[in-house]
């Protein structure tokens, strides 16, 4: 999603036309291409298998904007145990598997924009209507991640991950 309002970039100089309002990694930061070709572990573009023996959910990071309507969003992947993960599956078509409880699960995706790593944050998994990403709830800590879900960030931030992200490949 898009705001529509566009900037001027402080990296590069020049005028885009839409800020970003989320980003999303293709995979876990544990995944290599090298993978690929292992038996035991598969990407798609919601579900993650390492070996047999690694298991990640991809899901939402959503924080309130503070000063414009609607969030900001980071898609992310999120570790499981094998048991939640079979869970997860089992109910992955199934109406009304929103009703079933968080999962604790570990952030597994770096978010660059923080200064400190976002690897291994503590996480809950909320499972939402078919069709839709599982919502992430970052455990309230101190970490600037958890902070900015709990209380939100200005579209000023919004710029700065945009300048930061863009220039570096990410989407």
């Amino acid at each position: 999603m898009r705001d529509g309002s566009g900037y001027t970039c402080g990296t590069c100089g020049r005028r885009h036309d839409d800020l970003p309002l989320s980003y999303r990694t293709r995979a876990p930061a544990f995944w290599s291409e090298q993978l690929a070709e292992d038996d035991r572990s598969e990407l798609t573009s919601d579900l993650c298998v390492i070996r047999g023996e690694h298991f990640f959910v991809e899901g939402n990071i959503e924080i309130p904007l503070s000063d414009a309507e609607g969030t900001f969003t980071w898609g992310v992947w999120v570790s499981l145990s094998a048991a939640n993960f079979g869970r997860t599956t089992e109910l992955w078509e199934t109406p009304g598997r929103e009703s079933e409880g968080p999962h604790f699960g570990w952030l597994s995706t770096e978010l660059p924009v923080y200064g400190v790593s976002t690897i291994e944050l503590k996480t809950h998994v909320h499972t939402r209507p078919v069709g839709e990403k599982p919502f992430i709830e970052v455990e309230p800590t101190d970490h600037p991640l958890a902070v900015e879900q709990r209380t939100g960030m200005t579209m000023a931030r919004v710029r700065q991950i945009a300048e930061q992200l863009q220039h570096a490949g990410w989407r």
